[in-house]
């Protein structure tokens, strides 16, 4: 378990010494009426969440924002571009204490340890390790509904169980234990577009 001894900034990767000049303001979208309403609803989310941070984030050129009101069959992990104004969706597994009758849908959120649940709330991305399933990123919540992110060892990582092949084999994915698992293969993706201390922020959108 992690301790609370560990201060945030320690687990911050050295790719953040340039992390000042990426800290940039988010420009005015090229064309409002050429974005769709869907697409509108995510960038807003996401600059509200930014703004109600403020300093706490390190990053705000990307924002991951991960919508549980969806199926885990459907993607719902969106990788916000807030400079582009571009949006790219992934799949993402919750956990099984939030879905006890492993239908795919999400009934409710913990912050509990033991829980097996996914906590809503804005997390930081912290650094990268080797864990069970391989390279895997440390979150730390930053709301009281998931500030034991880190005691939970609440992580992004990718997993079998996550791939698009479980959808089209059993109409779902599988579940974690409270992490956010994605599809195999994702890792530096999510590591380049959301890691470094960026925003994710998971609820019923």
């Amino acid at each position: 378990m992690m301790k609370k001894a560990i201060k945030r900034r320690d687990l911050i990767t050295g790719s953040l010494v340039a992390a000042g000049a990426s800290i940039l303001p988010t420009r005015a979208f090229a064309s409002p009426s050429s974005v769709l309403p869907q697409q509108r609803k995510l960038i807003g989310i996401a600059q509200q969440q930014m703004d109600r941070l403020g300093e706490k984030l390190w990053r705000r050129d990307k924002v991951g924002l991960v919508d549980f009101s969806l199926p885990s069959h459907q993607p719902r992990l969106f990788v916000v571009d807030m400079l582009a104004g571009s949006i790219k969706p992934h799949l993402v597994a919750h956990g099984r204490g939030s879905d006890p009758q492993h239908d795919g849908w999400l009934k409710s959120f913990s912050n509990t340890r033991g829980s097996l649940a996914t906590s809503r709330g804005a997390y930081i991305t912290m650094d990268w390790y080797k864990g069970k399933y391989g390279s895997s990123m440390r979150l730390d919540g930053l709301d009281t509904d998931n500030n034991q992110a880190l005691e939970r060892a609440i992580v992004l990582h990718e997993a079998w169980y996550a791939a698009p092949d479980m959808v089209s084999k059993w109409g779902k994915l599988g579940r974690s234990e409270g992490c956010f698992a994605v599809s195999p293969g994702l890792n530096k993706e999510m590591l380049y577009h959301l890691g470094g201390g960026r925003l994710i922020y998971a609820d019923k959108l």
